[in-house]
This record gives structure tokens, C-alpha cells and sequence, in this order.
């Protein structure tokens, strides 16, 4: 439309566009053919869920609203009977944040080997995906985030103490894209979140509780313990990760066949190379639950995350003697993400697999596992189990109790519940048993270290009795030699002394740092002053040394507010007061860190609703 001083024009970009960085230039032509260019400005053209012809479309604004524009979230931890929730500062409009993620797509090997050709397939979403998978992680590239899953963090920050993407994203530009240290699993995949919901892409952080890390695609993972019920080092590379955290991406797939658009797993961790690369995915969430594993890509590997057999041997002499447990339903629990609108745990599950034991289940598993065995069709051990009857009926049932919530810092007390199972046949006399213990630190990837704890019990089991036994475990065995994140592995091996037999009994437990509460008196408003007050207990019974405090939170705080606390006595309380000036309005969250010396994470949240200024 034209007035007589201005000229309004509306553009309509083709949803195949390339996303990025386009400048608009207007030319003006003369009668005599001359002719003259001005640049009007510059614009980021992105993906569009919003529009019914981008291949990421999603048609809910309230799914928009959270899977594009909620910039906090998050992250679920711990084991698969005792989930935690982290909070996140995905902050992906935070000034600068969309400048980064198209560095991040410029430094790609992809681009450096062939810009135009790279620049020609950013309209492809799947590809998109793929390059970010790489880049997130700095395996083989000058990727966002090095991985480390030792215990020396000294030259970088422990994984434990991010609260979110925007510090580490900033820190890798500004430092020339050199990777920040350090990252696993749920940092890798915050920070992925962060870069697509920028780019235009539904995304959601996805958490697998008892994840199968499966190197040889037989759909098994055997793990091995002795007869003093200690958990042994595997020589396979095989191993089932206590939660493993990875986004799904929403798109269409014009590159599968019909009916597998939706949700897609993208896994930034680096596990194994995809086509030569450390990337993972998109996976089809469909194509998992049905067993469709020749899918593209990397569909073999999530669905042995989420579905693989378990197979627990007792190995004596250095040798496999006896199976103690062949668990089909142990791996993949919980799979949890943040429900839509709230700050609850969305179970989905249900989308990965049909129902643990059902008859669908069992018959996907066998479809994925002959797709997945074909090319080997060397025996396998899982389908030798899966056709034979491997156990008796054991005759006495054992489970660990813990009798309250286990606290960093404080003794262990733990149950031991054995009874008689009915037997069929006419039932024999007391039965002896002797239960040997084993408490090891367990590392986040399913591993253990040396023991810290063990302890032996004689019990005498008469028909349809019951014995409830009392285990402690005491803070000074386990003090100094668990790793940060403060996971203890006890197991329990049961022989039957009339018989030779011999049964398996685990907890996991996961011991949790004092509790933080954060208050916010006042009602917050754009720029103007809001006071908060942080109050910690320290419930252990040794002193926090060398407490540091970081406030994060996307348009309450720019950037973070750091404060050096000091030493925490046993016993004490620390309240601290901080002020600072909201910037944005909306649901905001502030996230609190406190870590110490002995505790790495103390995490607290609080979702803050800013209103707009009044006016005075």
C-alpha cells in the first residue's frame, strides 16, 4: 500500500526457505535506466511452527507456548523410584542466544567442508537436527560442550553446577568455540533444548530412568556379581546408565514412510558415531514403540535404551556359573519430560513401548530383535534365554526396605524382608540361608567402585514365615568416597545352604543434600525492587565449606548473581538476602545453586510472576 510518503510491503517467505541471515534491499530504477540500491535492514528467518506448511508445525498454541516459548523448565534426575526435578534456565531469548546458534550451525564440519552445500540444506529440518546433535557435544569438532564423566572437574565446572544454557552458551562464543567444560547427559540435552526452541523447533528434555547403553545391538546388557554380592567390572563396553536425558524434536518425516511424524529422539550426548559422527537421532518415537528399528536414524540404538533385556549373572572362579535375575521390564522406566502448563512430571512411557509384559510388547521386542540380529545371526544369548526356561520357582523371596529418606551425611538404616514362597511340592523343613552384603558407589554410568560396606546375615526361614532383619549403614563407611552426585548401590546375594542356589536382592539409593527455601516478599514488577530471602539448614553433621550461591533466571536476572557464603557449620542456618530489578513480564522462575566443597548441588527454584510497571 502506498500514501504519498510511504510504501508498505508485505513479504511471505516459502516455508522451504533456508533459515538464517538475509538482508532487504529495495532498487530504485530511474526513467534513464539508472537505477539505485539502498539496504533497508537485516532479518533472521527461522522455522515456523506456527505455519501449517513448515515441516514443524505444531497446531496448539498451548504446546507452542511451551515447547517454543517457556524459556524454563525441567530436568529429571535420580533413579526410577525416586525421580528428582532440576530446575533449567533454557533463556533462549536472551540477547545474543539466536547470534550463537547460527555460530554453532557456521562451525560445524558440515559447513567447513562445504558452506554452500551446508547453507543449501537449512531448510531441512531434519538435517538441522542432525548438524545441532553433533555440535552440542566437542567430539569431533570445536562442539559447545566437552564431556566428562570422571570425578577430577578441576579445569572447568562440574556438570552438577550449571543451572542453565545461557552462561555456557555466552562462554563457548566468547571464547572462540572452544568447548566449555564440562557437560553430561541432562547439560547436553538443556542446551540443545535451548538452541532449537531459538531456531524455531518444538523441543522438549526427555529423561529414561535405568537406560540401556547397548555397543553390540544383541538387545542384552549383562551386568555380573560375586559370591560376596559385589558388583564387578564388565569387559564388554555394555552398561545401563542409572538415567540418561535426551530431547525429542517435532517434525514431520517426509524421508520415512506415513505415519512417522511427531515427536523424534535427538541424543547431543556422545555415545557412539551416527554416519561417522558423534550425533543421535531423529529417531521416530513411533518407530521405537513399534519395533521399526531399519528406520532412519539411529533407531536400533534408542530403542535398546528403552527396551533392552537385562541379564544379572553370579560369576565364580572368574567364570559365568549361574543367571541370578533375566530382567525384561527393568530397563526403561519412567521416561518422564515436563508436563505441558505445569510444573508436574508427565509420565510418556506409553509412547516409547506397548505396556511391560504385555503381549504386544513382547512380540515388538522379538520384531526388533531378529531386525536388529539378522546381519550377525550369530547365537545370541538373549534369544537362547528368551526360548528356554531359565529359572526354578526360587524358594524364598528378599527385598531391601529403606526406612526413611536417606540424607547425605547421616546413617543409612536399611529392611531386610525375606519370606517363604508356597511350594508345590510338600514343603520341606526350615530353610538356612546366609546373605552376603555389599554396599559400592555407584557411578551416574551404571558402574561401581570398590566397596564400602559389607556385612553378613544367617537366617533360618520356616514354611510361611517371614523375617524382617535391620541393616545400618554408617556415614563414616561411605563418608569421602561416594562421587558428587551421592549414589550407593547395596546388594544382597542369598544362598540357600540345603541347596547351593543362590538369589539376588538391590537398592539403589540416591542420598539427598538439605533442602533449601527461597521467599519473595513482595509482588514483582518490571523494574522495579524485589527482595528475596534464601534460607539453608545445614542438616549433615560436618560443616559446608567454601559455599557459593549463583541466582540465575531468564528476564528476572541478566546474566547471574554470584556470592561467596563461606563455611556452613553442622546445625546451622544461613538466610541470605538478595535484591535485584525483574526485566521481563510473565511466569518467570529463579533458580538457586549452593555448592560446597562436600555437597555439589543444593538446588532451590521459585516461579515469580512479573507484572508490568505501575505507573507512579
Amino acid at each position: 500500500t502506498i500514501d504519498s510518503n510511504s510504501l508498505q510491503v508485505s513479504l511471505f517467505t516459502p516455508a522451504n526457505a533456508v533459515i538464517g541471515h538475509y538482508t532487504l534491499k529495495i532498487k530504485i530504477s530511474r526513467d534513464q535506466g539508472q537505477s539505485v540500491t539502498y539496504p533497508l535492514g537485516n532479518f533472521i528467518l527461522l522455522f515456523n511452527p506456527w505455519s501449517a506448511e513448515d515441516d514443524v508445525y505444531l497446531p496448539s498454541e498451548i504446546l507452542l507456548q511451551e515447547y517454543i516459548m517457556k524459556d524454563y523448565g525441567f530436568v529429571y534426575k535420580g533413579r526410577e523410584s525416586f525421580v528428582t526435578s532440576w530446575p533449567w534456565n533454557y533463556g533462549q531469548f536472551e540477547e545474543d542466544i539466536i547470534d550463537i546458534c547460527f555460530e554453532i550451525l557456521n562451525k560445524s564440519l558440515y559447513f567447513l567442508k562445504n558452506p554452500s552445500k551446508d547453507y543449501s540444506q537449512r531448510n531441512d529440518v531434519v538435517y538441522v537436527c542432525r548438524v545441532m546433535s553433533a555440535m552440542i557435544n566437542s567430539n569431533d569438532d570445536s562442539g559447545v560442550l566437552q564431556g566428562n564423566w570422571g570425578e577430577d572437574y578441576s579445569k572447568g565446572v562440574s556438570p552438577l553446577e550449571w543451572n542453565g544454557s545461557v552462561a555456557i552458551l555466552r562462554q563457548w562464543s566468547a571464547r572462540g568455540g572452544q568447548p566449555v567444560k564440562y557437560g553430561q547427559c541432562w547439560v547436553f540435552a538443556s542446551v540443545m533444548c535451548t538452541v532449537m526452541r531459538c531456531l524455531g523447533v518444538p523441543t522438549r528434555v526427555v529423561s529414561n530412568f535405568h537406560s540401556a547403553h547397548n555397543m553390540d545391538g544383541n538387545l542384552t546388557i549383562d551386568t555380573y556379581y560375586d559370591q560376596n554380592a559385589e558388583m564387578l567390572p564388565s569387559e564388554k563396553q555394555d552398561k545401563i546408565w542409572n538415567f540418561h536425558v535426551w530431547n525429542e524434536c517435532w517434525m514431520i518425516r517426509k524421508d520415512l514412510p506415513p505415519g512417522y511424524n511427531g515427536w523424534q529422539v535427538l541424543d547431543p550426548t556422545p555415545q557412539q558415531t551416527s554416519s561417522g559422527l558423534f550425533c543421535c537421532g531423529p529417531a521416530s518415537v513411533r518407530a521405537i514403540k513399534e519395533g521399526e528399528v531399519h528406520l532412519a536414524y539411529d533407531t536400533p540404538f534408542v530403542y535398546a535404551e528403552v527396551n533392552a533385556d537385562e541379564v544379572i549373572w553370579l560369576l565364580r572362579d572368574g567364570k559365568a556359573q549361574e543367571i541370578l535375575a533375566h530382567n525384561t521390564s527393568s530397563i526403561g522406566k519412567e521416561i518422564s519430560t515436563k508436563m505441558v502448563g505445569s510444573d508436574q512430571r508427565q509420565d510418556i512411557t506409553g509412547s516409547y513401548k506397548y505396556p511391560e509384559g504385555s503381549p504386544e510388547e513382547r512380540s515388538v521386542f522379538m520384531k526388533a530383535s531378529r531386525k536388529m540380529l539378522r546381519p550377525k545371526r550369530a547365537s545370541s544369548l538373549l534369544l537362547d534365554l528368551l526360548g528356554s526356561r531359565v529359572f526354578e520357582d526360587q524358594p524364598v523371596q528378599l527385598q531391601l526396605h529403606l526406612a526413611r529418606m536417606p540424607v547425605w551425611g547421616q546413617d543409612v538404616p536399611l529392611t531386610l524382608h525375606v519370606w517363604r514362597v508356597p511350594e508345590r511340592a510338600h514343603p520341606r523343613g526350615p530353610i538356612r540361608l546366609v546373605v552376603r552384603f555389599c554396599a559400592q558407589p555407584l557411578l551416574h554410568g551404571g558402574g561401581t567402585r570398590k566397596p564400602l560396606w559389607r556385612q553378613m546375615v544367617h537366617l533360618s526361614l520356616d514354611v510361611g514365615k517371614e523375617i524382617q532383619w535391620p541393616l545400618l549403614l554408617p556415614y563414616n563407611n561411605y563418608r569421602n568416597k561416594l562421587t558428587d552426585e551421592k549414589l550407593i548401590r547395596v546388594s544382597g546375594i542369598a544362598e540357600v545352604e540345603e541347596t547351593g542356589r543362590s538369589m539376588l536382592v538391590l537398592k539403589d539409593l540416591s542420598l539427598e543434600p538439605p533442602l533449601l527455601s527461597i521467599e519473595v516478599s513482595e509482588r514483582a514488577e518490571v523494574g522495579n525492587i524485589l527482595r528475596v530471602h534464601i534460607t539453608l539448614t545445614n542438616t549433615l553433621m560436618v560443616a559446608l565449606n567454601n559455599c557459593t550461591m549463583v541466582l540465575e533466571g531468564s528476564g528476572l536476572i541478566n546474566g547471574q548473581i554470584v556470592k561467596d557464603l563461606g563455611t556452613l557449620m553442622a546445625g546451622h542456618t544461613i538466610r541470605i538476602q538478595v535484591d535485584f530489578y525483574p526485566i521481563k513480564t510473565g511466569p518467570r522462575q529463579l533458580q538457586v545453586l549452593i555448592s560446597s566443597n562436600e555437597v555439589k548441588e543444593i538446588k532451590g527454584y521459585k516461579d515469580i510472576f512479573v507484572a508490568a510497571a505501575t505507573a507512579s
